[in-house]
């Protein structure tokens, strides 16, 4: 009789050893089964919101290094509305085109990239030759911009300091991408700006000076916000009551 529940034991616990590898085995056959389009947009979502991440970390981190380093910035940019920066604010760089930079040493660089903004903290003397933050003479260097997204641009003025990147692309793990990415910043720090019907105004500026254009998303990170500040309320519509 012992001998006899010994074995009905035994049987018993083998039943259950057999039915957990079952269990495991169909787990893994669904993972396997899961369809390789899928797996693929995940980890195209992942990549894209760490590069970009990676990327606005880059960004604010050097432009916070030049405000510690210099943090009366520049007092000889002119900021009325008439001026050459309207409403500035001077202990940031300025936007990179700035005429405030007509007889500088490279002069206006004709767009608003980050890899061409410059330290409004005269370190090389000059009142308006200001060092450019990315480059040879800084050692620190502006990546590509991830794939499927154009390169990040600035922007200095009114409604505040802010930069952001922009995508024409239709790829769909892109808003997947870029939502998962702001989740990562306070509400009203980023937003994510769908202009896939028409082309929405980032300032308010008149006239208009930043715009995410007809037929794309924009990914846009503040850095200073002031009162004026154009709020478009991202994707998902958290943000629409900002400031």
């Amino acid at each position: 009789m012992f001998c006899k529940r010994i074995l009905q034991n035994q049987k018993g616990s083998a039943l259950v050893y057999i039915l957990i590898a079952i269990a495991l085995l169909a787990a893994l056959t669904m993972s396997f089964m899961e369809p390789s389009s899928q797996q693929t947009s995940s980890q195209n979502t992942f990549k894209a919101a760490t590069d970009l991440q990676s990327q606005v970390d880059t960004i604010r981190s050097t432009i916070q290094e030049c405000i510690l380093l210099y943090p009366q910035g520049d007092n000889t940019i002119q900021t009325g509305s008439s001026d050459s920066d309207p409403d500035a604010n001077t202990r940031f760089p300025i936007n990179p085109d700035s005429t405030h930079f007509t007889s500088a040493t490279p002069g206006p660089s004709g767009d608003r990239l980050v890899k061409n903004i410059r330290c409004p903290g005269n370190p090389n003397g000059a009142a308006a030759n200001h060092t450019k933050l990315f480059g040879g003479s800084t050692g620190k260097f502006m990546p590509p911009a991830p794939d499927l997204f154009e390169e990040w641009q600035y922007y200095n003025g009114t409604d505040g300091v802010y930069f952001w990147t922009e995508s024409s692309k239709s790829d769909a793990f892109i808003i997947s991408a870029l939502e998962r990415l702001d989740e990562q910043f306070d509400e009203c720090e980023a937003d994510v700006i769908d202009a896939s019907s028409s082309a929405i105004d980032l300032d308010s500026a008149t006239p208009v000076v930043t715009q995410c254009p007809s037929g794309s998303t924009c990914f846009r990170v503040r850095m200073v916000t002031n009162a004026s500040a154009e709020y478009n309320g991202d994707t998902d519509s958290d943000e629409t009551s900002c400031p």
